[in-house]
């Protein structure tokens, strides 16, 4: 389905960089399209509409946190079977889905239609494992992660600015994520018609990075058991950021108005832009480094890295020392230097620098959806345990301490992986001699 035997034979055989271009291009525009069914009504602030007492809008996002939370449980196992002929069909049936779901959110009364944002993010919730399966296991993956993973920090700022360019054109509220849905639609289906044309990885690739295959039940257990030591303290760190990431794109609009922003839909934009531009540079860089191993180790320092950008930033930004909106740009600079590789680079390396015979998919779902369930715990304390704290005070608070225990966790996972490559070694050594 979807395929072009002429496309995929000219990108198998043109040059490394129109390949990276075309493949960058394809990716980023198929999960930008994807943001736009997901992420539009955060664009807007649904005053004074409550259900059960509860503002509409913290319902809106707890039922599709909640949807996506599962999803991602799902997509542990989903994600880690696909088959290869199969992800085109599954990114469009399932953005379809999502969709209508934001159609009958708008038709329905409320409190009935609630439930159809829990649908729209269980239905969303896989989209990234498929469009990342295109691009895993690849000499270049390091700058073609980076490339896709600019699309969740652009693309979010993005539909939020289209979002709210809509409701300045009269679009009400309920309507307008369904609307700009539409405005991506044919978008999405021609990016997913361009996605499908990349070839698989060549021999070159597989002798880098390791041949991907799908992972059963059993070889995905016997994997996190073997390096449960270092994924239990990534995921805790995964966990914080996914929350604070959360955090600060739901409720963007909030923030914006506290600092006096309100009435700029450009803003949600303009942020992002140099945020992409920095995740872009220094994770695609990581493709020069040939050892598997020593870019795993570089990638614990660039995570940590951000969680340092993220807490001395706060820190000035309390002190007044740095504007409002150099401090969203360094926060979300430092927020995504830390989430962006678990999504990409981090477990393609950790893949290839072990030799595990797997894919990502597993390990990134794996993190998600704890990750998410964390973000829903913290929604769900802030909304109603701490209702009196104002969205900014509550993110500057969880900034400082977000960045003083995920510092110490990442530095405890280098750690753990620098005693597996040596016990790795140590085998080698022993079936070297045995063998002599």
């Amino acid at each position: 389905m979807l395929k072009s035997q002429r496309i995929t034979e000219y990108l198998n055989k043109t040059r490394p960089i129109i390949f990276i271009i075309y493949a960058i291009f394809a990716a980023l525009a198929t999960y930008s399209s994807m943001y736009a069914f997901r992420k539009p009504f955060a664009a807007a602030t649904f005053d004074n509409i409550e259900v059960w007492g509860i503002d509409l809008k913290i319902l809106m996002i707890i039922f599709q946190s909640v949807g996506y939370l599962i999803s991602k449980l799902y997509g542990i196992k989903i994600v880690a079977e696909l088959k290869k002929e199969r992800r085109a069909l599954a990114i469009i049936s399932t953005i379809t889905i999502s969709w209508l779901s934001l159609l009958l959110f708008a038709l329905l009364p409320l409190p009935f239609n609630i439930i159809f944002m829990f649908t729209n993010g269980f239905f969303l919730g896989m989209i990234w494992g498929f469009v990342f399966s295109y691009l895993e296991g690849r000499k270049y993956t390091e700058i073609l992660g980076a490339g896709l993973s600019v699309s969740f920090i652009f693309s979010s700022g993005m539909v939020k600015s289209i979002g709210a360019m809509l409701i300045g054109m009269g679009i009400s509220d309920m309507w307008m994520p369904f609307a700009t849905g539409g405005v991506f639609f044919p978008i999405m289906i021609i990016s997913v018609f361009l996605l499908n044309q990349i070839p698989e990885p060549n021999p070159e690739d597989e002798a880098l990075r390791t041949k991907r295959k799908v992972m059963n039940y059993e070889e995905r257990v016997s994997l996190f058991v073997k390096y449960s030591g270092a994924l239990i303290f990534l995921i805790i760190g995964y966990l914080m950021l996914t929350t604070l990431r959360d955090l600060r794109d739901n409720f963007a609009a909030e923030m914006w108005v506290s600092m006096g922003f309100a009435g700029s839909p450009s803003v949600f934009t303009l942020t992002e832009i140099p945020v992409s531009l920095v995740i872009l540079v220094v994770l695609g860089l990581l493709f020069i480094i040939k050892s598997n191993f020593k870019a795993l180790m570089v990638s614990h320092f660039i995570i940590i890295l951000g969680f340092m950008i993220l807490g001395v930033s706060t820190y000035m930004f309390s002190l007044q020392i740095i504007s409002p909106m150099l401090w969203v740009i360094l926060t979300g600079a430092g927020l995504y230097l830390g989430y962006v590789p678990f999504n990409s680079m981090f477990f393609d390396r950790m893949i290839a620098a072990f030799n595990i015979k797997g894919n990502v998919g597993f390990l990134i779902y794996l993190a998600d959806s704890i990750g998410y369930l964390g973000s829903l715990g913290v929604l769900l304390y802030k909304n109603f345990g701490k209702g009196e704290m104002s969205y900014l005070n509550f993110f500057i608070s969880s900034s400082y301490f977000v960045s003083a225990v995920g510092i110490i966790l990442v530095l405890l996972s280098a750690r753990v992986f620098i005693l597996k490559s040596k016990e790795r070694e140590l085998s080698k050594i022993e079936l070297s001699s045995n063998d002599v």
